[in-house]
This record gives structure tokens, C-alpha cells and sequence, in this order.
């Protein structure tokens, strides 16, 4: 598939069926996120892909644990693929996905974020390229800021000064795939 058509079809994804991505996939999905652009050749991210169900569900309900609502800038997202948004009573941001990726970055470099949501975007396409469904979560810094949390990161190993920025959600679309939405007009120009 063509990069632009690729990047046409896919779409953030929040109804998973219960079938686990193979190893390899998620190898490769992982693999793409490495090589996304990073400020200064830097790569300074750290990506944990977890490809157990059970614990994807444990974070993902940590996850929601200290969701502000009040940040909102809006209330509604879809309603093919409804999200915590959509609906304050769902107890997990990952929507039942069987495999999840924790994209870490260092905590005081002024490009973190970037870094970050860079690679998640990498490991989104190459999801899609494999026939896997995905979906980039944010609040990956309140999601481990318990005790709970901090276990995790400790148990993983993670260093001290890097930081969860976003996650990115993996496996099978429950239903059907939904439609692109269409563009809105007027939110682009080229000045010459």
C-alpha cells in the first residue's frame, strides 16, 4: 500500500477483539517506532510493548484512574468507536486492546513529547500495514503516578529520568472498520 493511502485507511481504534497480536508483529510495530524522527539523532525514547491482556487491562484502568475531565476541550468523539470521552463509565483508556506499547522519553529534554508521539505515529502505520488496528492514547505521565505505577516502572527498569508519554493501543477492530471522516475545509494553506 501506498504511504498516503496507508495513512488514508487508518483509524484510531477503541472496540478490540479478544485475539492477541503475534511476537513478531509486534517486533516490527516496535521496530518502526525506533526509527522515527527523534530531535538530534538523539533516540532517547524507550519503548515496553506488553502482549499480555490482563496487564494491559491493569494499566489501562490506571490509565483512567486520574482522568481530569475538566481539561476537556470537547465531548464527543465517535460513536463507531466511542471513547472515555464518549462515555465517563468506561473503567479502562485501552478499550480492551489485547497488546499495548508504553512509549517512555526523558523528562526534562525540551523535545520529549515530540519524541514521543513521533514514534507512536510510526508504530500506528506499521500496525496498519500488518492488518493490526491501533489507537495512540495520551496521559501516559499520570498513568504511573501511583504506587501501583511506580512498581511497574520499576519491575520494567526504566531509569529514573525518562517518563511514560503516550501509548499506543494494538490489535483486531471489533465490527466493522470504520469510515474516514472527512476533511475539513480550510485547514491548510501554501504561501509562495
Amino acid at each position: 500500500m501506498e504511504l498516503l493511502e496507508l495513512m488514508k485507511t487508518r483509524r484510531s481504534i477503541r472496540k478490540y477483539q479478544d485475539r492477541q497480536i503475534t511476537r513478531k508483529d509486534l517486533e516490527t510495530i516496535i521496530e518502526a517506532g525506533t526509527w522515527a524522527p527523534n530531535a538530534g539523532g538523539g533516540q532517547r525514547r524507550f519503548i515496553v510493548g506488553i502482549r499480555n491482556a490482563e496487564l494491559a487491562e491493569r494499566i489501562g484502568r490506571l490509565n483512567v484512574a486520574r482522568f481530569d475531565r475538566s481539561k476537556l476541550s470537547g465531548g464527543y468523539v465517535s460513536a463507531d468507536q466511542p471513547s472515555i470521552i464518549d462515555d465517563p463509565a468506561m473503567k479502562s483508556g485501552f478499550y480492551g486492546a489485547p497488546a499495548v506499547c508504553v512509549v517512555f522519553a526523558m523528562k526534562n529534554f525540551l523535545y520529549s513529547i515530540p519524541d514521543a508521539f513521533c514514534c507512536a505515529e510510526n508504530m500506528v502505520l506499521m500496525a496498519v500495514e500488518l492488518g493490526i488496528s491501533s489507537c495512540i492514547v495520551a496521559r501516559g505521565e499520570e498513568t504511573f503516578e501511583s504506587d501501583i505505577g511506580a512498581a511497574f516502572l520499576r519491575e520494567w527498569d526504566i531509569p529514573e529520568n525518562y517518563i511514560a508519554r503516550c501509548f499506543v493501543l494494538l490489535g483486531y477492530c471489533e465490527g466493522e472498520y470504520p469510515q474516514p471522516k472527512p476533511r475539513k475545509a480550510g485547514r491548510s494553506k501554501i504561501i509562495e
